[in-house]
């Protein structure tokens, strides 16, 4: 957060937005509209949270798209804030018996064996473990991402870059096609029957898609460009062409990182020929990338997570799933990430400004996230349409993260505190 938005931030309008709040909670809608409210004319965002089973939090503000107020069911692309959907699917689906964590995938998707993959299995692939987190040497353009099975068949024969299980390395968008893939091959049915049928109808979601349906993609919130005058448009050229390389960049390589692997893994080539954004790309099915969800879908499925698979009646993953799903699998840093995520099966830890939580969840490079504290029975989702981009998300994500968790706390032990 610069200076300017600083000011910002002091002189904003607290109350700038729309929908229902528990006043347990006006402390965090309150900061939501503060971070929002200069930047409303630009694009829009949401927020919901559940505590031990109520929506405490749903609201939303900004504008869709450049003629359009953000709405209680506007669709957001979430990027890998999905993988997190993605696995909870994986997690249903086990405790349905229809595929295990450490069954060799090629049990359910014989074409898989390929380059050393017979025995990897499904928990190498939740845990950033497999070693297939390069997409840019296996597809020729970025285009081929919108082909389904084209790209079912590119991770079957594809190589793991090592030994599966002997190192970690987040996959940023090989995630959804290989978890998605064992999902498919292991039930005969499509991805998006599986959502319908796991996820969607049993926790009566108002949006969560892989794949936006054609009848649906009025509800999607597109990026809209910031207008700069003549002047910005002249020092931003200027600072480009003293610039060598990007402060994101910057950031891979002061980590320690190789960026090398950084870029196989984060950037296809040919990425100018394709948009996430474009109908073509909110339409195809790229779960680690393109998921579209509401603010309350995302916090609904995390509510369940919450109160540890268990939701209006209903136990969508019993007990021995749940433990599993949740128990940390890595301490350290991976080849991509910058931080340590503390992998479990499909999500990281909650990242916050100082509050601790032993809960789990997932973020977006665009800033959005979900996640849920089985401890206090809390869940939370973030989404919005901003042209922002970070692997561990913005400032105002965890800045929310650690309001609701204060929130949460004042209720549970009388007084906030920041750690």
């Amino acid at each position: 957060m610069d200076i300017q938005q600083i000011k910002q931030f002091f002189s904003a309008d607290a109350s700038n937005y729309t929908g229902a709040v528990d006043e347990r909670f006006a402390d965090l809608a309150h900061l939501f509209s503060k971070l929002q409210d200069a930047r409303t004319a630009y694009g829009g965002a949401a927020l919901a949270v559940y505590f031990q089973g109520q929506k405490v939090v749903d609201i939303y503000t900004g504008q869709k798209s450049a003629s359009e107020l953000w709405q209680a069911d506007t669709l957001s692309i979430c990027y890998s804030t999905g993988k997190g959907v993605l696995a909870t699917l994986a997690h249903i689906m086990v405790r349905q018996g229809l595929v295990e964590y450490d069954l060799p995938i090629a049990h359910y998707w014989p074409e898989f064996a390929q380059n050393g993959k017979a025995q990897m299995t499904l928990r190498h692939i939740l845990s950033h473990q497999s070693g297939l987190y390069d997409v840019r040497n296996n597809i020729a353009e970025a285009t081929e991402m919108a082909d389904w099975h084209h790209m079912l068949d590119i991770m079957a024969k594809a190589k793991p870059r090592f030994s599966f299980g002997e190192d970690l390395a987040y996959q940023p968008l090989t995630f959804g096609w290989l978890v998605g893939g064992v999902l498919e091959k292991a039930s005969g049915q499509t991805l998006a029957h599986l959502m319908q049928l796991y996820l969607v109808d049993p926790l009566a979601l108002d949006g969560a898609y892989f794949g936006v349906p054609s009848d649906q993609l009025q509800r999607v919130a597109r990026p809209l460009l910031k207008p700069k005058n003549d002047a910005h448009r002249a020092a931003g050229k200027k600072q480009a062409a003293v610039r060598k390389i990007s402060a994101f960049d910057k950031l891979i390589e002061l980590s320690g990182q190789n960026p090398q692997d950084f870029q196989d893994a984060m950037i296809p080539k040919g990425m100018k020929k394709f948009s996430f954004f474009s109908d073509e790309g909110i339409q195809a099915v790229i779960p680690a990338a393109n998921g579209a969800f509401t603010a309350n879908s995302l916090a609904k499925i995390y509510a369940m997570l919450a109160n540890r698979g268990v939701w209006d009646g209903q136990q969508l993953i019993d007990a021995e799933t749940f433990a599993k799903l949740s128990e940390v699998q890595s301490r350290k840093r991976d080849r991509i990430m910058p931080i340590p995520m503390h992998w479990r099966l499909g999500y990281h830890r909650v990242l916050s400004l100082g509050k601790s939580s032993k809960g789990f969840g997932h973020i977006g490079f665009n800033g959005s996230g979900a996640w849920c504290d089985p401890e206090r029975r809390l869940s939370f989702a973030y989404t919005h349409n901003f042209a922002t981009g970070s692997l561990t998300g913005d400032y105002r994500l965890w800045t929310l993260t650690q309001e609701t968790l204060r929130c949460a706390d004042k209720i549970l032990t009388g007084h906030k505190g920041w750690f």
